[in-house]
């Protein structure tokens, strides 16, 4: 790991990128695996490892369980207007909900996005009115994902990473159209 990013954290290297990509493709690698895959010593991928989790580059497993295979197929986000000195504690109240997943402070009109999941639609509608009944809530409005286009990756940051930082951009133009 070299230099620091604009936050003072411990910037990541090629190295970290690789193991993390191979982390991705195999979470459950042992050291060993890893080292071989990544062309590093077991001790260097342990010591990488322990490393990366201080800083808060590996997440929980959590994130990895499926909330439809714990029956809550439904996903919604629903963004939350609050009155701004009761955000403390409408988040502290979101926190106490199950079925909220992720609360996001974001700027607009709206102060909070709260990712959450439900069992059907009558399950949504109770969460959404245990929601809006939280005190310091405003406002709410809830929108239903009807697919999953991009599942949550981090990947294409990683092969940048390990092109060191002179990898394509994530996103190509597409060609303008002649003008015939």
């Amino acid at each position: 790991m070299t230099g620091t990013t604009g936050d003072g954290r411990a910037a990541l290297d090629g190295h970290d990128a690789r193991l993390l990509l191979a982390l991705a493709q195999d979470p459950r690698a042992t050291v060993l695996a890893l080292a071989e895959r990544v062309g590093l010593s077991r001790n260097t991928v342990q010591a990488r490892l322990a490393k990366l989790d201080r800083l808060g580059a590996l997440d929980t497993f959590e994130r990895r369980v499926d909330p439809a295979a714990l029956g809550y197929p439904l996903t919604a986000f629903v963004t939350v207007r609050v009155v701004q000195r009761e955000l403390a504690a409408v988040a502290d109240a979101l926190d106490r909900v199950p079925e909220v997943l992720e609360v996001h402070g974001v700027s607009g009109p709206e102060d909070l996005l709260v990712h959450l999941v439900a069992r059907d639609a009558d399950d949504l509608y109770r969460i959404a009115g245990h929601l809006l009944a939280i005190g310091g809530v405003e406002r709410t409005s809830t929108s239903l994902v009807m697919r999953s286009l991009v599942g949550f990756r981090t990947a294409p940051l990683l092969h940048r990473l390990t092109d060191g930082g002179a990898g394509a951009p994530a996103v190509h133009p597409a060609p303008l159209p002649s003008r015939r």
